[in-house]
């Protein structure tokens, strides 16, 4: 960290393109070298370079634009924005074959960068499903060791979470009568996830068991690590609830899909820098049928469909309005949370291994 920030910066791109470079003219020769981008500063570049040395093919898989994610931070007029910007465009015609995760991604590489994509919507791995009630209550039994809203209300004979029990003699396990729904979410926590949102929404919902509706208590999970964690746990330190526990989590990385597989409830915050990709915790909310509830942008009608499969909001008034509506008589009433996870186990979608066999393989003849 010396000198201006544009120096830094240029010195960081010179120093990472000689390791990238170095690296990749030391693997076995490939015939494809696939690239996701982000990050493509200086990557493309140097995937191009390693390509034309061994004579593969470079397949460019946008996820986004980095220049896009960066100008969250500097803003959008800012000169190492606008030098990304060209760089990313003028190298993005450099690839073979181009993939990218929307429609809206694929004409807009087309009328903006003259570059020709497929689209290969992102899939859920085959391990994001439904979790069984006894795994169920494994993970929670475990998660209770260190989390306060997975610990039993009360002291019971039975082996026993705040969701779940198991009797001692059958082994059954049964739901809790009276148990909190379990709402999760996931984050990198980074600035294009507002959790104030979320927290307004949670307020109101406590506003509305204080004046009498019939909605449960709630355990909210975010989980993840990011830059903006420590910022957000102070906030949620200083809200007091009675009906509404927050606890942020690092999960194990088999636990994060089983604990997926067993809310009732997904909420997604993630705003797209570009307004052009869609949300990979949401396709792995679907995976495991959970419904979701996602902040708008542009092309999410193209994974969530409003009404459908979830719900979309604008802010954290409609988000308090949508939580009191699919929670009210919670857990006994099959209203329309019933009826989403309903549609999302009879939509049998497709899983990344086929969905790649579908549409990449023919490319690549």
């Amino acid at each position: 960290a010396v000198g201006p920030k544009l120096f830094q910066y240029v010195v960081k791109v010179i120093v990472q393109a000689v390791q990238l470079l170095y690296t990749m003219l030391r693997i076995n020769q490939p015939s494809y070298i696939l690239l996701q981008n982000p990050p493509g500063l200086p990557s493309i570049a140097v995937a191009w370079v390693a390509c034309l040395f061994w004579r593969s093919k470079l397949i460019i898989d946008w996820h986004n634009y980095g220049y896009t994610i960066m100008s969250l931070t500097h803003g959008r007029n800012h000169p190492i924005v606008q030098i990304a910007k060209w760089y990313e465009k003028l190298s993005g015609r450099l690839s073979d074959y181009n993939l990218c995760v929307t429609n809206a991604m694929k004409e807009d590489l087309w009328v903006n960068c003259n570059i020709k994509a497929v689209t290969l919507y992102d899939k859920p791995a085959s391990y994001f499903k439904e979790t069984p009630l006894e795994l169920q209550h494994h993970l929670y039994m475990k998660l209770a060791k260190d989390y306060e809203p997975f610990k039993p209300r009360y002291v019971s004979s039975a082996e026993r979470s705040a969701f779940t029990e198991m009797d001692g003699k059958s082994g059954h396990v049964i739901k809790t009568k009276g148990r909190p729904a379990l709402l999760i979410s996931s984050t990198s926590w980074t600035e294009d996830e507002d959790f104030s949102v979320l927290l307004k929404a949670l307020e109101d919902y406590e506003q509305y068991i204080n004046e009498g509706v019939k909605l449960p208590s709630l355990v909210c999970v975010i989980t993840g690590k990011g830059p903006l964690k420590d910022y957000y746990n102070r906030l949620i330190s200083k809200l007091h609830f009675k009906h509404i526990q927050i606890c942020t989590p690092w999960l194990e990385a088999e636990d994060y899909p089983l604990l997926l597989g067993s809310a009732d409830l997904g909420v997604c915050l993630h705003k797209s820098s570009s307004g052009l990709d869609l949300p990979m915790k949401v396709v792995d909310m679907f995976g495991c049928c959970l419904p979701v509830c996602a902040i708008y942008f542009e092309c999410l009608h193209e994974l969530v469909k409003h009404n459908e499969n979830g719900l979309i909001f604008s802010n954290s008034n409609e988000l308090a309005e949508q939580l009191k509506m699919l929670l009210l008589g919670f857990p006994t009433l099959e209203g329309k949370l019933h009826n989403f996870r309903k549609n999302l186990r009879a939509s049998k979608q497709l899983r990344w291994d086929e969905s790649w066999d579908q549409t990449v393989l023919p490319l690549l003849g």
